[in-house]
């Protein structure tokens, strides 16, 4: 047995590889927009952009953003070795931005009544961190 095996049995927890340049942006007040346009592939991006347009009131708006960001983040998550399920824990800041994305995608879809993909998502986000999805409500 090595001392890195999940003593669970489960698969051992993902952790993103660090993009400090978007978060740098973000934290210095350029445009979620701009960001998002400068590194695509940045689910934090595409998060603060989907909790921008919730805030505003744009609902259909913040799915879209949300499910970019979501998708952008499985697509990192996979490159690390996800196999489509495991812990993807919040504490570990460069996961935040995918958690984040699939909380928005799950708070969109409950607003436009789509129930199904809400329940999925949320316990999808439950499932990968518990503290994000504590965190996040």
């Amino acid at each position: 047995m090595s001392i890195h095996e999940n003593l669970l049995g489960g698969p051992p927890p993902t952790h993103l590889p660090d993009d400090p340049e978007p978060r740098d942006l973000l934290a210095n007040g350029t445009a979620p927009a701009d960001v998002a346009a400068k590194y695509p592939t940045s689910s934090l991006a595409w998060a603060q952009l989907a909790d921008d347009a919730f805030e505003r009131g744009g609902v259909v708006e913040s799915y879209a953003y949300a499910r970019t960001g979501y998708h952008r983040g499985l697509d990192a998550l996979r490159r690390s070795g996800w196999k489509g399920h495991g812990p993807v824990p919040w504490e570990h800041e460069q996961n935040r931005g995918f958690l984040r994305a699939l909380h928005a995608l799950a708070r969109a879809a409950q607003a436009i009544g789509e129930q199904e993909e809400y329940e999925r998502c949320s316990q999808f986000l439950k499932d990968s961190s518990p503290t994000a999805a504590r965190i996040l409500g």
